[in-house]
């Protein structure tokens, strides 16, 4: 019979592994949304929360044919908040941007300045799923990114709804995010990462990155691709495979590395426990003196116009057969490509669209990324774009702020795999483009 321990605050009882993680929604000093929950409110988390795990945990013991029934008939529907718009929150930046960006200059007084005229592609419907305190701040970042992705496929393509989570039609929470992550491992899906996590991820603050997102998704037979972006000179630590255009004959995979990301996450995750000091703005970003603790300990950033490579790449994947910017007209289209997993050292985000604006008609044109980050606030996201308030700062990204030295993006191609195909997708690969 499995072990369990009890929590010192409510009596409730878990396995040792997940303990930790129940404990900690006791001592949330301040609450979501800076309301205070009651006794009986906080109970019924607690609650959900002990079911939600002792069910997860449950699959340790259950063969493969039995661990996705009970992960089917157990999994819980993750809470988000709902913007009140007819197509959420993609809508509303949406129609947003088809204003034209014009804003009041200071407090809602004064004139409206009109912004340039530039051509925005948008993903199609996304929801944000915001990181909580007392439950994934500081590590669950790669999670919440699934979800958004998630909640992408789930509700602009049948096909994806029917295979997703065993067909649920809905976004589970982490914990069984975490147990089809498992499953996934099971079923020969990245073993490289499966074995860097020793096989076990349920109940762990341990950070994920594209690679997890990839095998995760490639389990239910979605075509999730990975695109490496790095300096040359790291290039033999990207996942590219023998057999692609940028790989040796003979490149040998390290045993610990699968991709840039992974290595910084491998790293921190060798840590004897889950519970290091992290830079509130980010997830799972160790503080440090300053120097870039990424593959190589670099200390100089990117050049802005190395990124530009990055940027043209989401350019070329939004658009439809090259969409031409014009000077003169504001155009948005809502292109009904998914978002992209976007990670880099430290933290991942999730890109849902890209702006262009033609400077002159002989100048270059300035790129900004629309990004959704899991650490800003979904109703603090909604209010500001309808009231038009400084929405820009958390939603969009210039080049000039691309200063990593490497990236990492997942992206999601049509159709699902055969099953000869999901043989193939069963060992991760990666195209590379030198920054």
């Amino acid at each position: 019979m499995d072990s369990s321990a009890s929590c010192p605050v409510c009596n409730q009882s878990f396995p040792p592994s997940l303990l930790h993680w129940h404990v900690d929604t006791h001592f949330d000093s301040e609450q979501e949304e800076n309301l205070v929950v009651s006794n009986d409110e906080q109970l019924a988390r607690d609650l959900e929360l002990a079911e939600q795990l002792s069910l997860s945990h449950a699959l340790l013991n259950q063969s493969l044919d039995q661990a996705e029934p009970l992960l089917i008939a157990s999994q819980t529907r993750s809470s988000f908040h709902r913007v009140a718009t007819d197509g959420g929150l993609m809508t509303l930046l949406y129609e947003r941007l088809q204003s034209g960006g014009a804003k009041f200059n200071g407090q809602g007084k004064g004139k409206y300045a009109a912004a340039a005229p530039a051509t925005t592609l948008l993903a199609g419907y996304v929801d944000h799923y915001q990181s909580r305190r007392g439950e994934d701040s500081g590590w669950g970042c790669g999670y919440r990114n699934i979800q958004m992705l998630a909640s992408h496929l789930l509700n602009s393509r049948p096909d994806a709804r029917e295979v997703l989570f065993g067909g649920s039609g809905f976004v589970p929470d982490i914990p069984f995010l975490q147990g089809w992550l498992e499953v996934a491992w099971r079923k020969g899906f990245d073993p490289l990462g499966s074995q860097q996590f020793h096989h076990s991820i349920r109940g762990s603050k341990r950070w994920i990155g594209t690679t997890e997102c990839a095998a995760l998704l490639r389990s239910f037979g979605i075509r999730a691709r990975i695109v490496d972006f790095g300096p040359k000179k790291l290039e033999s630590l990207f996942l590219s495979v023998p057999g692609t255009s940028v790989a040796p004959p003979k490149k040998k995979k390290s045993s610990l590395v699968r991709g840039p990301m992974d290595r910084y996450l491998v790293r921190n995750d060798t840590r004897k426990d889950d519970s290091g000091q992290t830079d509130s703005n980010s997830c799972g970003e160790p503080q440090s003196s300053g120097k870039n603790r990424f593959c190589n300990g670099g200390t100089s950033p990117n050049n802005p116009s190395d990124a530009q490579v990055l940027v043209d790449w989401v350019w070329n994947y939004f658009s439809h057969q090259g969409t031409k910017v014009s000077a003169q007209q504001q155009r948005v289209v809502m292109t009904g490509k998914a978002p992209l997993y976007f990670q880099h050292d430290g933290h991942s985000r999730t890109i849902v669209g890209i702006q262009c604006k033609q400077q002159h008609s002989y100048g270059s044109p300035e790129y900004t990324l629309l990004i959704l980050d899991p650490a800003h606030r979904t109703e603090a996201l909604e209010r500001s774009i309808k009231t038009n308030g400084q929405w820009e700062k958390s939603i969009k990204r210039g080049v000039h702020t691309l200063k990593k030295s490497q990236y990492q993006i997942c992206y999601i191609d049509p159709g699902i795999a055969s099953i000869e195909e999901m043989e193939l997708l069963k060992n991760l690969d990666s195209t590379y483009f030198e920054l």
